[in-house]
């Protein structure tokens, strides 16, 4: 009998578990997904969902396959295409958390138009093929009954709303908040941060105002607004979609107040000179055409130019990683356009995504989800052990433990980036040496080649584990 290992993400939903496989996703469903499912293929639902591109890629298992997972008869397996990289909401920028409300927003609307809702709003449901939001949980969808309230209005103000609204009014970027609390941003939290003049907006009045009021007086008399709850249900079909129309005009409208970043114009100003920059591009063309990998890493990515080779390839994949949010924006944004195999998301490599929520494994860190075939680590080393103080072979074996084979770039104590951070420091790092980094990475893995790209002797070194 094949193993079927528990998503342990998946544990809040009554309806079904998620398992996996020999790679591959399955769900399995109790009765009360069982009857969400039926509905969904009534009248050929699903297959609008997923031919429309709202839903993964979803189908009911067969008698053989349920056998070969020794499946009880009452219940019932999906099989879902699998994508190639969790993400979760505090590692999105300002646009990607944008572009995933206003598809859940036209998903709503779908829906609704077909007599269907939402049971929930939890941007976790919601993940990015390379620059695409899609929709992954099925058994969040259910039948809708004329005159319903939209009772997952608060999460959608909180997981979408609030987050955004903090970086479009205030200038503070949501990620950081939002991974303290996997909940998101409440609206109690935010409203204080409002000014009179936020609030001349019907919108943010209307969703978090006069929300924030309700929320305060249902603590001073819960009776009194279960029954205001109950005299919601004659809420029409037409003013739930007003609803969600106002909500998209109002959030499409949002732009992000960026303040300048230190590695803002990182792309234009570094210290690389033309041909050294045409080295460095011929020494990562030849590796992605080499090592041929599915599934790459690129960290310390700032907008993507270094991957850019490898993200046009149709088979490749490419999950870039930076701290810097306005950069990895403008990257995203560049993926669109341009339509690349390319997804930025953010972390500090010094303080990564952990495990959190319920037994710290709700939501998996960042090294267990990177499962890399390969990864460039590009003028990335000096910034963690001379920037944050971590010893240079933890880097290097933590560098390793993401993918079998890569490039690392070294940057030595003489180059001009480094010089300006030990300026600030003094030089307290002796073991910061290209001596010591080749031997600690020598005796990690297989050192298959070095590459001189800069008169400043930054070197690439190429490395196998295998």
């Amino acid at each position: 009998m094949n193993k079927l290992n528990f998503e342990y993400g998946s544990f809040r939903d009554p309806a079904g578990k998620i398992f996996y496989s020999e790679d591959e996703v399955y769900r399995e469903l109790s009765e009360i997904g069982i009857k969400r499912f039926s509905f969904l293929k009534k009248d050929n639902l699903i297959k609008g969902l997923i031919k429309e591109k709202f839903l993964i890629a979803t189908e009911e298992c067969d008698k053989k396959c349920n056998e070969k997972f020794k499946i009880e008869p009452k219940k019932l397996l999906l099989k879902h295409e699998k994508i190639n990289f969790i993400s979760y909401p505090y590692e999105w920028t300002f646009t990607q958390l944008k572009d995933a409300a206003l598809f859940h927003l036209d998903l709503q609307i779908y829906l609704l138009s077909r007599n269907a809702k939402l049971i929930d709003a939890s941007a976790y449901n919601i993940q990015f093929k390379n620059n695409k939001p899609i929709f992954i949980d099925v058994l969040s969808i259910d039948e809708y009954s004329e005159g319903e309230y939209w009772y997952a209005h608060k999460q959608f103000c909180e997981n979408f709303l609030n987050p955004l609204v903090l970086s479009a009014k205030k200038g503070i970027s949501f990620n950081n908040w939002f991974r303290g609390n996997l909940e998101g941003i409440y609206t109690h939290q935010i409203a204080p941060l409002l000014s009179i003049k936020d609030f001349i907006s019907p919108t943010l009045f209307f969703h978090i105002y006069l929300l924030n009021k309700f929320e305060e007086k249902s603590k001073i008399d819960p009776k009194k607004t279960n029954n205001k709850i109950s005299s919601l249900k004659k809420f029409t079909k037409k003013s739930y979609q007003n609803l969600l129309n106002q909500l998209r005009n109002y959030i499409q409208g949002l732009n992000n107040k960026k303040t300048i970043s230190n590695w803002d114009k990182y792309s234009e100003k570094n210290t690389y000179n033309s041909k050294e920059e045409e080295i460095k591009l011929n020494v990562i063309k030849n590796f992605i055409d080499n090592s041929n990998p599915k599934f790459l890493g690129d960290l310390g990515c700032n907008e993507g130019k270094y991957s850019e080779y490898a993200s046009k390839q149709k088979e490749i994949n490419v999950v870039g990683v930076d701290f810097d949010l306005n950069v990895l924006d403008r990257a995203y944004i560049r993926s669109k356009k341009q339509n690349l195999n390319f997804f930025p998301i953010y972390a500090d490599f010094s303080n990564p995504s952990s495990g959190l929520g319920w037994n710290e494994v709700e939501r998996k860190s960042f090294l267990k989800r990177s499962k890399f075939d390969a990864v460039i680590a590009l003028a990335l080393i000096h910034h963690l052990v001379i920037a944050k103080n971590i010893p240079l072979d933890q880097v290097i074996k933590w560098l390793i433990a993401l993918a079998p084979t890569g490039l690392i770039e070294f940057v030595p104590k003489k180059d001009p980036t480094s010089q300006i951070m030990l300026k600030l420091k003094g030089d307290i790092f002796p073991q910061y040496t290209e001596e010591n980094f080749a031997n600690t990475l020598s005796k990690l893995a297989n050192i298959k080649k070095i590459s001189l790209v800069t008169d400043t002797e930054r070197k690439i070194y190429e490395y196998s584990t295998k």
